[in-house]
């Protein structure tokens, strides 16, 4: 039998969220306060998606979630990058330099490439505190949430001219 991932009314939050998120950002409309209330509900539904389909035990839960907390502060720092990545790319898009665009080119990469390293980090970690296949699971899972996120922020950003 298939293990199923119950995965569709967090995507649903998740990309309306991000929907709003990515909009307001770009439009510079809300307040970073409010950026913090949506960041914050963001990490909330995600927490409680990672929960609903890691199936850990309780002692697999007590050591994996500071594991996962600190992992998630460390992506949080990316998260900024991104979206200071993004600011600058909305206030520009129009009028956008060849080196404007290679500074986007090589600032995407760049966290991508952190995105990558970090992953790489926190593996012997996660493996300290689950069993192997867990482990591949709550990556399996990370890439989702990236996918979901990657394809709203795709859906947002308009081509550059």
């Amino acid at each position: 039998m298939k293990a199923r991932i119950r995965i569709y009314p967090f995507l649903i939050v998740l990309v309306a969220v991000l929907t709003v998120f990515i909009v307001s950002s770009m439009a510079q409309e809300k307040p970073a306060d409010n950026m913090q209330i949506v960041r914050e509900k963001i990490q909330t539904d995600k927490k409680l998606f990672i929960a609903e389909n890691m199936n850990l035990t309780e002692s697999e839960a007590k050591v994996f979630w500071p594991v996962y907390e600190n992992y998630q502060k460390d992506l949080g720092k990316l998260v900024d990058k991104t979206v200071k990545l993004i600011d600058n790319y909305a206030a520009n898009y129009q009028t956008m330099t060849e080196e404007a665009a290679k500074e986007l080119i090589n600032g995407y990469l760049a966290i991508e490439g952190e995105r990558v390293t970090l992953m790489k980090s926190f593996l012997p970690e996660f493996r300290k505190v689950l069993p192997e296949k867990k482990v591949a699971r709550y990556y399996q899972l990370e890439n989702k949430i990236n996918a979901v996120v990657k394809y709203g922020l795709a859906k947002q950003i308009p081509l550059v001219n």
